[in-house]
């Protein structure tokens, strides 16, 4: 009898500690997807009955902004603040990384003692201190840069049993980038499943190129051209929709399902789902495509679903609300600490969910952007949402209650509303350039225990040309004027730069080609540069490229603090950038 009874004890001891676990927490985030592509959203040919499902359980953000590209909602998204407050605004150009210092969400949740892991595309920074390890997860399976097989990215990558990052270090993985990004997170959950889990699934689909296995794109093919726009993006999101089911049933199957607060929505506008005279496609009724101002460059998808927290039901929440709001809603549902010196910018949501009357205090989210390495400062660059209302590029006034599509400027007849909108834009811009993240650019850190070398890529550099990003721009021997990367120097000692045409993994003579090239799907072509040339830390260096030299190494004493590297390939009259860098310490 004593037995029977401590046995139950002990029974409804481990019940009560189930209940009171903790929740786990999963956001699956794609890539370009826009608000339209979606079956639950009325897309008349997109088929997503998984995410369909989930959306008939979720509560539904309707009113959801983001940025209007990759790097400046992932930023906003990791730390609570806007693009302009944490240093990461655009794409490339030194600003797809965020700030040395910055806490992120993952942080908050590893602290409050979840197991961290990070599946897919991270695109706010390749080297330390903000690598995925760096920004508090515990396990990182990723591709580099912004796209599977861009030129930052491991050199031959193409969707399709690609080497990834494991921790920062490369591994050859077996199948599809998004059947990987999945499974990967499937097993970090099992080999985790006794804690309280973080996982960051953020896709590189259906982000270009557009590469997917024929089956998911066959369906859609009669129609392409016509009505749709290309079929192998929406093959690319039937696979998401199959990978997201998959992890559904493995979560009921783990009994994990109820106590997981799982979410789904995507990072900017349309793209591949609408053709950019915005005359074939669905775009839900909104104007704008990824870049745009308008809803369609911005407004997206947010489901969230927690069984065990009350969160479900198929409700539609229409408060105005916005990526910066996630880091204090997560923190305040998994009771998380923020750090009182954090000053977050977005508000806690809770209230939406738990009272049925509940409403967020009046307030203005602001869209701002640049593809540049500058701040964006000129409302030009912005869309100030409050509400019904969208003051788009400063001056055009449009109330989306009455006109979705935004055709109809209306500021002429509401100045006061015009003013009182870029009177708030001007108080958030005010405070924001008082930030130093605001002010200065992002650094590498270099002479590191953490990193020994780092790779710098023109990707990432630095200038006034648009910018070179794929890798076979690389091959083809595309050049342009960028130049130039911001280091932090750790430490006082003599360091080597190592100047290359083609990235280690795939290396070949700087005036030749590699005599191997990995998954050999593209065009190949020499340069004819005579010299490098590099200025670091008021020094400069020059050296002749030899015939056979795969690289060109220059030793250079530093001493600890900030500076710019400046590094070109000289032919003749011109100079244009160097596509790879390699900096490491060798001593004292």
């Amino acid at each position: 009898m004593r037995i029977l009874i401590t046995i139950i004890i002990i029974a409804s001891c481990f019940n009560v500690f189930s209940q009171n676990k903790k929740p786990n927490v999963i956001l699956v985030l794609t890539d370009d997807q826009g608000i339209g592509d979606l079956g639950c959203h009325g897309n008349p040919w997109l088929k997503t009955p998984n995410i369909d499902s989930f959306y008939k359980e979720s509560v539904r953000f309707t009113d959801f902004h983001v940025s209007p590209v990759c790097t400046p909602t992932r930023g906003a998204i990791m730390s609570g603040r806007y693009p302009i407050n944490n240093g990461a605004w655009a794409t490339y150009k030194g600003r797809d990384a965020l700030s040395e210092g910055a806490i992120t969400m993952a942080d908050l949740f590893k602290k409050g003692g979840y197991k961290t892991g990070m599946f897919g595309k991270w695109h706010l920074g390749d080297n330390y201190p903000v690598r995925p390890t760096d920004c508090g997860f515990d396990v990182a399976v990723h591709h580099k840069a912004g796209g599977v097989g861009e030129l930052s990215d491991y050199w031959g990558n193409n969707y399709f049993n690609d080497i990834y990052y494991v921790n920062n270090e490369p591994k050859q993985f077996e199948g599809y980038c998004t059947d990987v990004w999945f499974n990967e997170a499937m097993k970090f959950i099992e080999n985790n499943k006794e804690k309280p889990f973080f996982i960051y699934l953020p896709t590189n689909a259906p982000h270009g190129p557009h590469y997917v296995d024929e089956k998911y794109a066959k369906p859609y093919r009669e129609k392409e051209g016509t009505e749709i726009v290309n079929a192998k993006f929406f093959g690319m999101i039937a696979n998401i929709d199959e990978n997201f089911g998959k992890l559904e049933k493995f979560l009921k199957e783990q009994k994990l399902a109820d106590n997981t607060i799982l979410i789904f929505m995507t990072d900017n506008g349309a793209t591949g789902g609408v053709s950019r005279d915005e005359k074939r496609g669905y775009n839900m009724g909104l104007r704008g495509r990824k870049g745009h101002r308008t809803d369609g460059g911005h407004l997206v998808p947010f489901f969230i679903r927690w069984k065990d927290g009350k969160i479900k039901g198929g409700k539609d929440i229409s408060e105005t609300t916005a990526h910066v709001d996630l880091m204090p809603t997560l923190a305040s549902l998994c009771n998380l600490n923020i750090p009182e010196s954090k000053k977050l910018d977005g508000v806690d949501l809770t209230s939406l969910f738990n009272n049925k009357k509940g409403k967020l205090d009046e307030r203005s989210v602001f869209v701002h952007s640049r593809q540049d390495w500058r701040p964006p400062t000129d409302v030009v660059e912005t869309c100030i949402v409050n509400g019904k209302w969208r003051l788009v590029h400063g001056k055009e006034l449009y109330n989306v209650e009455n006109d979705r599509k935004q055709l109809n400027d209306i500021s002429a007849q509401n100045s006061k509303i015009v003013e009182k909108l870029l009177v708030d834009n001007s108080k958030f811009l005010k405070i924001s350039k008082l930030n130093s993240e605001y002010n200065q650019i992002p650094s590498s850190v270099i002479g590191n225990k953490n990193q020994k070398e780092i790779k710098l890529t023109i990707q990432h550099a630095i200038g006034e040309d648009r910018g070179i990003w794929k890798s076979e721009q690389v091959a083809a021997g595309m050049k342009n004027t960028n130049n130039t990367h911001a280091l932090k120097i750790e430490k006082n000692g003599t360091y080597l730069i190592s100047c290359r045409r083609w990235p280690k993994e795939c290396s070949g003579p700087i005036l030749g080609i590699p005599s191997e090239n990995p998954k050999n799907w593209f065009d190949y072509k020499t340069i004819s540069p005579e010299k490098i040339r590099i200025s670091i830390a008021n020094q400069m260096f020059e050296k002749e490229i030899g015939v056979n030299d795969e690289e060109v190494v220059f030793e250079v004493n530093l001493k600890k603090g900030k500076t710019f590297l400046v590094n070109d390939f000289i032919e003749g009259k011109e100079k244009y950038g160097v596509y790879y860098t390699y900096i490491s310490n060798i001593g004292s």
